[in-house]
C-alpha cells in the first residue's frame, strides 16, 4: 500500500491492479473472414468496444489477412481484406489462414474461433464459398455470421444453410445496428447477444475473461459475471472464521476492497480514468487515504442502518463487513453498467451524476440483508436492478439539463473547493 499522505494512492492502486488483472488474462484471437462488403466492420464496432474496426492497429500480416488490435483490450482479431469468389483468390486466401493457425498453435496467438461473415440479404452461397468454409471448419470451429438480417428471406436463407448440413458450429443471424425502415419505424438491432453466449461457449475457458472484457455488445453478461465473482470473493474472504476488528482498525478492509474493484473493473473493460474513480469512492464516502477509506465506507455504511449506530466504535465482524463490502461491489458494478452503455452509445458521462447515483444505490443496498445481496438480480429487463439504476441516472440528466448553466459552475467549484478542504 502506498504512503497514506498521497491523495490518490488508492486510486491509483485500483487502477494498477485492474491493469495487472488485465495483463493476466489469456487474449482471446479470432478469424474474422467473408467477402468485401457484407458488414465486417460493422460487426466488429458492435460486437467489441472503442470501435475496434476503425481504432484498431491494422497491420498486414499476409497479402489478404490483417490483425487488428488495441492497447488495453486482451483480443487480437484476424480480418481477411479482399476475399472475392475467384477460385485463384479463395485459394492464397486458405493456404495464409492455415499457415497462420499452424504458426500459432500453441501460443498466445493460436486463432480460437472464425466468425464467416454472409450478408443475409443476398440469400445465396457461392459453392466456392462453400468449399472454403467446410475447408476452414476442418481447422477451426466456424460461426456462420448472417449479417443484415433483415425479415423472412433472412430467415429462410438461415434455415437453408443449416439444412445443407455444412461443418460449421452455428448460425446466427443478427442486425448488428439499428436499421431505419421510415422516420416512424426502425428495426433494432438483435442477436449480438446470442453470437457473445455462442463464442463463450466455443472458445477455451481460459480465454473467456478476456471476451468478456473485449465485448461490449452484452453489458447484463458483464454485470452477471463480475456478480458472481464479487460473491465469490466476499464469500471466501469474508467467510467463517474471520477475525473480528476494531471499527478504529477498519482500514485493514482496503487492500480487500481494491483488489474486489480492480477485478471488476477489468471484467467490464471500461476506460476508468482517475477522476472518475475519485468521483465513484468519494459517494460512498471514502478518500484516496489508506487510513481512512476503510473507516469511511464503513461509517457511511452504517448511516443507512437504522439502529445501527452503536456498532461504529465496537466491533466489526465478518458478517458486517461481508455485507458493507458486498453492498460496494453491488453499487459499483450497477455503476459501471450505466457507464459501460453510455460509452457503447457513444455518450458522455456527468461525473457528479455518477457520484450521486454511485451514493444512492450504495444506500440502496445497504438495506438489503445478506441473503438480499446474495439473491438481487443484475438485468436490464423486468424493472430490475440495472433498469432502475439506468432509470435513475437518466432522471437525475433530465432534472440537470433544467438547471442554468451558471449555477451548475457555481455548484462544480463549489464542491471542487470543498473536497480540497
Amino acid at each position: 500500500m502506498k504512503s497514506p499522505n498521497n491523495q490518490y494512492n488508492i486510486i491509483q492502486e485500483i487502477m494498477e491492479k485492474t491493469e495487472a488483472e488485465i495483463q493476466k488474462m489469456s487474449p482471446v484471437n479470432i478469424l474474422i473472414a467473408g467477402k468485401t462488403g457484407v458488414g465486417k466492420s460493422t460487426l466488429i464496432n458492435s460486437v467489441f468496444r472503442e470501435k475496434l474496426a476503425d481504432t484498431g492497429i491494422g497491420k498486414p500480416v499476409t497479402k489478404h489477412l490483417r490483425r487488428i488490435t488495441k492497447e488495453g483490450i486482451p483480443i487480437v482479431l484476424y480480418d481477411t481484406r479482399g476475399l472475392e469468389l475467384e477460385q485463384s483468390v479463395q485459394k492464397q486466401v486458405k493456404k495464409e489462414i492455415y499457415k497462420l493457425v499452424e504458426d500459432n498453435k500453441q501460443t498466445k496467438e493460436a486463432i480460437h474461433a472464425v466468425y464467416y461473415c454472409i450478408q443475409a440479404n443476398s440469400s445465396r452461397i457461392e459453392d466456392t464459398e462453400i468449399e472454403l468454409i467446410k475447408d476452414i471448419s476442418k481447422i477451426l470451429p466456424v460461426i456462420l455470421v448472417l449479417t443484415q438480417s433483415i425479415g423472412k428471406p433472412a430467415e429462410e436463407f438461415s434455415r437453408y444453410l443449416e439444412n445443407i448440413n455444412l461443418p460449421v458450429a452455428a448460425v446466427q443471424n443478427i442486425m448488428a445496428e439499428p436499421y431505419e425502415i421510415s422516420d416512424d419505424y426502425v428495426i433494432p438491432a438483435f442477436g449480438l447477444k446470442e453470437l457473445i453466449d455462442k463464442t463463450l461457449q466455443l472458445i477455451p475457458k481460459e480465454t473467456r475473461d478476456a471476451f468478456m472484457n473485449a465485448q461490449h455488445a452484452d453489458i447484463e453478461r458483464k454485470a452477471k459475471s463480475a456478480r458472481r465473482w464479487a460473491t465469490r470473493y466476499v464469500a471466501t474472504t469474508f467467510g467463517v472464521g474471520f477475525a473480528p476488528i476494531p471499527f478504529s482498525d477498519a482500514s485493514v478492509l482496503v487492500p480487500m476492497q481494491v483488489t474486489l474493484l480492480a477485478h471488476i473493473t477489468a471484467i467490464f473493460g471500461i476506460s476508468l480514468d482517475k477522476s472518475t474513480i475519485v468521483s465513484l469512492i468519494a459517494a460512498v464516502g471514502g478518500t484516496g487515504s489508506a487510513t481512512m477509506i476503510g473507516k469511511s465506507i464503513v461509517a457511511n455504511a452504517f448511516k443507512f442502518i437504522p439502529g445501527a449506530g452503536t456498532i461504529v466504535g465496537g466491533i466489526i465482524s465478518g458478517t458486517t463487513a461481508s455485507i458493507v463490502t458486498s453492498a460496494l461491489a453491488i453499487s459499483y458494478i450497477e455503476v459501471l453498467s450505466i457507464i459501460a452503455t453510455k460509452e457503447k452509445e457513444g455518450q458522455g458521462i456527468d461525473l457528479s451524476l455518477i457520484e450521486k447515483l454511485m451514493r444512492n444505490q450504495f444506500k440502496k443496498n445497504m438495506t438489503l440483508n445478506r441473503k438480499e445481496l446474495k439473491a438481487k438480480e443484475l438485468e436490464f429487463e423486468n424493472d430490475s436492478a440495472l433498469s432502475e439504476a439506468y432509470e435513475d441516472y437518466s432522471e437525475m440528466e433530465e432534472e440537470t439539463k433544467k438547471v442554468p448553466f451558471v449555477k451548475k459552475i457555481t455548484k462544480a467549484i463549489q464542491k471542487f473547493f470543498t473536497r480540497k478542504k
